[in-house]
């Protein structure tokens, strides 16, 4: 009887220890300031950054465009977080050969935080720089 009761523990225990090891994929985005966030949860706006930020790095453009263009973060109070999704947005369509697309992107950067720049590490690249210098030049 008592092997009984140690082996209906078992479906338990094998979850626990499976969780147990998994890193949080969404560990280190940080709340946003004034709202409240119960522990290891991440607001919606960061989640769908994430997510698009993922589409994108995947190479499915389209994709990417599509979540990080949604209401979380077309409503996300951080200037910051809608700027990285602006940002991935105008890429997505510049290597998809959609420019028009990519500079209206890159005008709306401007006009959101006129000292927009790309990082160092994304300036150069032969598909999206010469749109985003000719949109900052034009401002």
């Amino acid at each position: 009887m008592k092997i009984y009761r140690h082996l209906a523990a078992l479906p338990l225990l094998a979850s626990a220890a499976l969780f147990a090891g998994c890193a949080n994929p969404l560990a280190g985005l940080k709340a946003e300031a004034g709202k409240p966030v119960r522990p290891g949860a991440v607001a919606a706006d960061q989640l769908a950054l994430r997510q698009g930020i993922e589409l994108y790095n995947d190479g499915k453009y389209n994709e990417a465009i599509k979540r990080l263009s949604g209401n979380e973060i077309n409503g996300a109070s951080a200037k910051e977080l809608q700027l990285d999704a602006i940002k991935h947005i105008a890429f997505s369509y510049c290597v998809t050969q959609r420019q028009a697309l990519c500079k209206l992107q890159f005008e709306k950067a401007l006009k959101l935080d006129p000292a927009f720049n790309l990082a160092p590490g994304e300036i150069g690249h032969p598909l999206w720089t010469p749109v985003f210098l000719k949109t900052k030049k034009g401002k």
